[in-house]
C-alpha cells in the first residue's frame, strides 16, 4: 500500500482549474540545483540529508536546469491574464518530491525567495512519485530521474529527463524547441531507418507522405501549447515554438509539415537538419527548453548552454 503523499498548496498563488489549465509537474532536482545535497544522500542517507536541508532551510537553492522555463512560463500566464482576467487556460505548476515535507521547507523557502509561481508542493515518501501524476491532470512531467521518467512515460504522461547544467536562458517570451521523430511524431520512419538506412526511409516517407505520423510522447503536450499560442497574434505571442529534426526538408520534410497541418498544430519556424549537428541552430534561437531523444543531440545542446530534456 503506497503512503499518501503531503500535498502543500501555495496560498500566495492564485489556483488554476486542473481541468482547463496546462499543468506540468517538476521535480525539485530539475527546477534547482541540489546536485550536491543529492550526493549527501546518496553516501550518507536519508536522516543526514534531511538533517542538511533543515539547518540550511533558509538557504536558497541555486537555479537548475528547468528554472528559466518555470519562469518563462509565469510570464506566458502574465500575458494571458492581461489579455483576458477569466483566462482558464493557463500554465499550473507543481514540484513532485521524494523529500519528506520536513526536509521540503527549504524547496518551498527558496521558491518563494524566486518568486516562482508554484501552486502546489507534493511530498512524497513513496519510491514512486509518478503514481499522483493522473490525479493531478499533469501534462508533462520533468525529472532529473530516470527511472521516474520511463515509469511516467508508461503511465501515458508527457515526460523528460532534465540533465543538470549552468542556464542562461533570456526571460521572454517562453522558446520550446522539440526534435521531430519519436518526440513529436511516432518513431515509426526511426525504425525503418534502424532496419533499412537512409534510402528505406527516404522511400518509406515518400510512400507514406500523403498519410499522418503517429503521436510521439511529447505530442499531447505540444497541442496544449499550440492552443494556448493560438489566442494571440503572431507578432504579439509570448510562447515560441520551433521543430529542429534531423530530417532532411526535400526527402522526408513534407510529409512532417503535413502531419503539423493535419493536427492544427502551427509551429513558428521549422529546421530540417538533414543529420547535421542541431548545437548551432539552438544557440541561435536560445530556447528554454529542448526536447530530443537523441543523446547526442542532448549533449550538443548542453556544450551551448541549452537547457534540454532527453525524451527516452
Amino acid at each position: 500500500m503506497a503512503e499518501p503523499e503531503s500535498t502543500v498548496v501555495n496560498t500566495n498563488v492564485k489556483q488554476k482549474d486542473p481541468s482547463k489549465a496546462l499543468v506540468i509537474a517538476v521535480t525539485t532536482r530539475a527546477i534547482f540545483n541540489l546536485e550536491q545535497e543529492h550526493k549527501l544522500y546518496l553516501e550518507r542517507g536519508k536522516e543526514e540529508y534531511t538533517r542538511h536541508q533543515q539547518g540550511n532551510q533558509h538557504k536558497p537553492l541555486p537555479p537548475g536546469t528547468a528554472f528559466a522555463f518555470i519562469q518563462a512560463v509565469q510570464y506566458v500566464n502574465k500575458k494571458m491574464l492581461e489579455s483576458n482576467p477569466a483566462e482558464k487556460d493557463l500554465f499550473d505548476i507543481l514540484v513532485l518530491s521524494n523529500n519528506s515535507p520536513e526536509s521540503g521547507v527549504r524547496v518551498i523557502n527558496s521558491a518563494k525567495h524566486y518568486g516562482l509561481e508554484i501552486s502546489k508542493f507534493c511530498f512524497v515518501s513513496d519510491e514512486d512519485s509518478t503514481q499522483y501524476l493522473k490525479s493531478h491532470g499533469v501534462k508533462l512531467f520533468l525529472s532529473a530521474d530516470r527511472t521516474d521518467v520511463c515509469n511516467a512515460l508508461q503511465r501515458g504522461v508527457s515526460a523528460a529527463l532534465v540533465f543538470q547544467q549552468e542556464v542562461q536562458a533570456p526571460s521572454t517570451p517562453l522558446r520550446v524547441v522539440f526534435d521531430g521523430d519519436a518526440v513529436l511524431f511516432s518513431n515509426e520512419t526511426d525504425q525503418i531507418f534502424q532496419e533499412q538506412g537512409l534510402e528505406g526511409a527516404v522511400q518509406y516517407e515518400r510512400a507514406m507522405e500523403a498519410v499522418p505520423m503517429g503521436e510521439g510522447p511529447l505530442k499531447t503536450f505540444a497541442m496544449h501549447l499550440g492552443k494556448m499560442r493560438r489566442k494571440f497574434s503572431q507578432e504579439k505571442s509570448p510562447i515560441r515554438t520551433y521543430l529542429v529534426t534531423a530530417r532532411s526538408g526535400r526527402d522526408m520534410g513534407i510529409r512532417a509539415i503535413k502531419t503539423l497541418r493535419e493536427w492544427g498544430l502551427a509551429i513558428d519556424e521549422a529546421f530540417f537538419m538533414d543529420g547535421a549537428p542541431k548545437g548551432p541552430i539552438l544557440a541561435q534561437i536560445q530556447p528554454h527548453i529542448f526536447f530530443d531523444d537523441g543523446l547526442h543531440n542532448i549533449q550538443g545542446a548542453q556544450n551551448v548552454g541549452v537547457p534540454s530534456a532527453w525524451v527516452p
